[in-house]
C-alpha cells in the first residue's frame, strides 16, 4: 500500500465536520469554520459542539455520531483529554481522514506520548488517516476541491507549490509572506507531530499530482530517511523539492574511535541525504521563498552562464562579484552582441559583461539590450539590476523587461534597488511573473541553486554494483570476533576483513623477533614499512609507531629496536613489529563509515594519511552508493587535483578508489555489526594495479550480532 493511500479524504473531502467549532471570535474552532466557508469550500460543513445549536448560520450537532450524512474529514479542536473519545466516535462514524489541531501530545513529554500512542491505536483500528496532532491545518486551492482548513488570517493564493511544514507556528507567517510575494500554493499541510502522515506520505501524494509542480519542505526531523531517499529521487527528476532543515544531527554523543566518526559532525547526514536525492537545501525561510518564486515563475536555466545588465556601476559590480564568487560564469559576450550594444548605447556605457548602460538609460535602451543579451548563445540566464533615477520612467523599464522576457526562453531575475523596492515598477514585474529581489546577492545564490537542479535533472540515474565476494567468510569472522568480546579490529586483522571483500591491501606479516623480521623483509623486498601492533593500539603514528622506507638490514635492525623500545616505554603489552610492503608514488586517501543514530551508515572519502583530521577535506554520502555517487564524492574534494594531476604531475587511476568505495558501501549494508570503519591510508597510484589499503580499523557493535 502506498504511503499516500487515503489522503484524498483529507485533501479532497466532500464533507467536513469541525469538532469543537464555536461562534466566539478569536477561537480556533470558529476561525477554521469561518475559513472553510469564506474560502469557498463547496462540500458540506458540519459544526460539532454539544453546547450550541447554530454556528456561523449552520446547524450544529452534539457529536459527530449525530450527523446524518457521511463524513470524509473531521477537524478536531477540543481539549487534549477529549481527543481520544472524539477519535473513537470518528471511527464509529466511518470518517476517512482526521486533522487534529489540538496540542498536548508527544511534544510535551512522556505523558503526552502515552496520549498520542493511545490515539494512534484507535486510528489504526478504524483504518483512518490522520494529520497532527499539534498542527495548523491543511489547504487545497484547486477549484474543484477548494478548502482552507486552517486558522490562518491570510487566505492563500492558488498556485503550483505544495508546502509541508513540520511547525504549526510557522504556518501563519508562511502563508502571509507567500501572499505578499505573489506566490500561490496547490496544497499546504502542517503535519505537527507526524503521528501518521509524514513528509514522506505527502511527497508520495504530490509526486503524481499535476497541480503540484514544486514542493517546499520545512523539516525538523526525519522519521524514515531511507523512504525519503527513494521517493525524493524519483520526484526531483520531474519537479524540484526545496527544503529548510532546522535543528542539528550528530554522528552520536559517545566518543568515536575512528577518523570518520570524528569528522561526521553536525548536519552531515542531512546534507548527504539531500545531495543524493536531488533536494535543494536552503538555510532559511527567506532563501526558501527566494528560490520558490524563481522556480514558480521562470524556466530552469540550461547552464551557469549569466549576463548582467544594469544602469548603475556599483550594483553591477556587486552582482558580478556575487555571481562569480559562488561559481557562476559571468560569461564573455559574443562580439556581435557587443557591436549591437555599442551602436545603441552612449560612449560612456560599458558593453562587456556586466553591461552598464549608465543612469540615463531609457526603457527603449533596456529593451534593446535585453533582446540582444537574450539572443546571445553564450548566455543562459539574465540578471537585471535597476536603480530608478528620478528622470527615468520606472514603469517603462518594467514593461521593457516584461516584453523582452516574453520573447525568450531564458530566465530573468531582477533587482530593483533603492527607491524601487516595493515600487509600482517592481509590483508590475511581480504581477507579470518576473521575480524581484532586493539585492543582487540573492539572485546569484538563487541561480546557483537552479543550475544545481538543472545538472541533477540531466544526471544519469546511477548504477549500483552487485554484492562482491567473501560475504559469508567475512560474516563468520566478524561474528566470531564479536562473540569473543572484541569490539575493535585493528591492523592486519582489519586488513584481512576488507581484503576478503575485494579491497586490495598491502601485504603485511607480524614478526615474532628480529630474525623473523629480516626474513619477512627479504620476502617482501626492500623498502618496507615497520609498524608497532598490539591489542587496542589505535593511533600508532602518535607514538612514533610507524617507520616507512626502511631500505636494508642495517636500517631494519635499528628501527626494530626503536619500535620495541617505544613499546616498552609506553608499556604496551603484547606489542610486536609487523613488516609491510611499501606503496610508493601515490596519493594517500581515507575511506570510512560511521553509523549516524538518525540516518544510519555514512560513507566518507577524503584526503588521508596524517592530514585527515587537520585538513578535514572529506565528502560524505549514504549507502547504497552508485558508481556516479563515488565519482561525485571525489569531485567535492579540494584535493581532487592531487588525483587528477597538476603542473605536469601524473593523474591517478581512480577506478581502484571508486571500487573500494563501492565495496565499502556494500560491506556496511551487509554487516550492521560494523559501527565504525576506517581505511587510512588508501594509497591511490597512477598505475591502478599498485593502489592499496595500508591500514584499517573496524569498530564492532556486539548488539547487532
Amino acid at each position: 500500500m502506498r504511503l499516500s493511500a487515503g489522503l484524498d479524504k483529507i485533501f479532497r473531502p466532500k464533507s467536513i465536520a469541525i469538532v469543537g467549532a464555536t461562534a466566539r471570535k478569536g477561537t480556533i474552532g470558529r476561525e477554521i469554520t469561518h475559513n472553510l466557508i469564506s474560502y469557498g469550500f463547496t462540500g458540506k460543513v458540519f459544526p460539532v459542539n454539544p453546547a450550541a445549536e447554530v454556528i456561523h448560520s449552520i446547524k450544529c450537532y452534539p457529536s459527530i455520531l449525530d450527523i446524518p450524512d457521511e463524513i470524509d474529514l473531521a477537524i478536531i479542536v477540543v481539549r487534549k483529554d477529549l481527543v481520544l473519545n472524539v477519535i473513537e466516535e470518528c471511527g464509529q462514524k466511518g470518517v476517512g481522514g482526521v486533522v487534529v489541531i489540538t496540542s498536548g501530545f508527544k511534544e510535551v513529554g512522556p505523558e503526552g506520548l502515552k496520549r498520542e500512542q493511545a490515539l494512534m491505536e484507535r486510528v489504526r483500528h478504524y483504518g483512518m488517516r490522520i494529520i497532527g496532532p499539534n498542527c495548523f491545518g491543511v489547504i487545497n486551492t484547486h477549484p474543484d476541491f477548494v478548502m482552507n482548513a486552517t486558522f490562518s488570517r491570510t487566505a492563500p493564493l492558488e498556485g503550483k507549490i505544495g508546502f509541508m511544514s513540520q511547525s504549526g507556528a510557522l504556518g501563519e507567517g508562511i502563508l502571509n509572506h507567500a501572499r505578499k510575494l505573489g506566490i500561490g500554493f496547490s496544497m499546504f499541510a502542517s503535519v505537527g507531530n507526524k503521528a501518521d502522515i509524514s513528509g514522506n506520505a505527502l511527497l508520495d501524494y504530490w509526486r503524481d499530482d499535476p497541480a503540484t509542480q514544486i514542493i517546499l519542505l520545512y523539516l525538523e526531523s526525519f522519521g524514515a530517511p531511507e523512504t525519503f531517499t527513494k521517493i525524493a529521487r524519483d520526484i526531483t527528476k520531474i519537479k524540484p523539492i526545496i527544503a529548510v532543515k532546522s535543528g542539528k544531527t550528530t554522528a552520536g554523543a559517545r566518543a568515536t574511535a575512528s577518523h570518520t566518526g570524528a569528522l561526521a559532525g553536525y548536519d552531515i547526514g542531512v546534507d548527504a541525504l539531500f545531495d543524493q536525492c536531488g533536494v535543494l537545501r536552503v538555510n532559511s525561510i527567506e532563501e526558501l521563498f527566494d528560490l520558490a518564486k524563481a522556480f514558480d515563475q521562470q524556466p530552469v536555466p540550461k547552464g551557469n552562464r549569466v549576463a548582467i545588465l544594469t544602469n548603475a556601476g556599483g550594483p553591477g559590480i556587486l552582482a558580478t562579484d556575487a555571481a562569480a564568487g559562488i561559481g557562476l560564469d559571468v560569461v564573455r559576450l559574443d562580439p556581435k552582441t557587443i557591436e549591437v550594444l555599442k551602436a545603441n548605447l552612449p560612449p560612456e556605457a560599458a558593453t562587456g559583461n556586466p553591461v552598464d548602460m549608465i543612469a540615463s538609460a531609457t526603457p527603449d535602451q533596456f529593451e534593446m539590450a535585453l533582446d540582444s543579451l537574450s539572443a546571445d548563445q553564450n548566455v543562459d540566464a539574465l540578471i537585471v539590476v535597476f536603480v530608478p533615477p528620478i528622470m527615468i520612467d520606472e514603469m517603462g523599464v518594467a514593461d521593457a523587461i516584461i516584453k523582452t522576457r516574453a520573447r525568450t526562453d531564458k530566465p530573468y531575475l531582477t533587482c530593483f534597488m533603492g527607491p524601487g523596492e516595493g515600487s509600482a515598477g517592481a509590483d508590475r514585474l511581480k504581477a507579470a511573473g518576473i521575480p524581484v529581489y532586493t539585492f543582487p546577492e540573492a539572485i546569484a545564490n538563487t541561480y546557483k541553486m537552479m543550475v544545481k537542479y538543472s545538472s541533477w535533472q540531466k544526471s544519469p540515474a546511477g548504477t549500483f554494483p552487485l554484492a562482491g565476494p567473501g560475504v559469508a567468510e567475512v560474516r563468520e569472522s566478524l561474528v566470531k570476533m564479536s562473540e569473543a568480546g572484541k569490539n575493535m579490529v585493528l591492523g592486519g586483522e582489519a586488513l584481512d576483513v576488507i581484503s576478503k571483500c575485494g579491497i586490495p591491501v598491502a601485504p603485511l606479516w607480524a614478526a615474532k623477533d628480529m630474525e623473523q623480521a629480516f626474513n619477512l623483509a627479504e620476502v617482501v623486498g626492500y623498502p618496507v614499512v615497520l609498524k608497532l601492533e598490539a591489542e587496542g593500539l589505535v593511533h600508532k603514528t602518535e607514538i612514533g609507531g610507524v617507520i616507512p622506507d626502511v631500505r636494508n638490514d642495517t636500517e631494519l635492525r635499528k628501527h626494530y629496536k626503536t619500535l620495541m623500545g617505544r613499546a616498552e616505554e609506553k608499556q604496551i603489552a603484547g606489542a610486536r613489529v609487523v613488516v609491510q610492503a611499501m606503496v610508493k608514488g601515490g596519493v594517500e586517501m581515507v575511506l570510512g563509515m560511521v553509523r549516524d543514530p538518525q540516518f544510519g551508515p555514512l560513507i566518507m572519502c577524503g584526503l588521508g594519511g596524517v592530514f585527515v583530521e587537520v585538513m578535514k577535506d572529506v565528502a560524505f554520502k549514504l549507502p547504497p552508493l552508485s558508481e556516479e555517487d563515488a565519482l561525485e564524492m571525489l569531485q567535492h574534494l579540494k584535493a581532487k587535483r592531487l588525483l587528477t594531476g597538476y603542473r605536469g604531475s601524473a593523474s591517478m587511476d581512480l577506478k581502484p578508489l571508486t571500487d573500494a568505495l563501492l565495496t565499502l558501501s556494500r560491506l556496511v549494508e551487509d554487516f550492521p555489526l560494523i559501527s565504525e570503519l576506517d581505511i587510512n591510508p588508501f594509497v591511490v597510484c597512477a598505475d591502478g594495479a599498485k593502489s592499496r589499503a595500508i591500514d584499517a580499523r573496524i569498530v564492532l557493535d556486539g548488539r547487532a550480532v
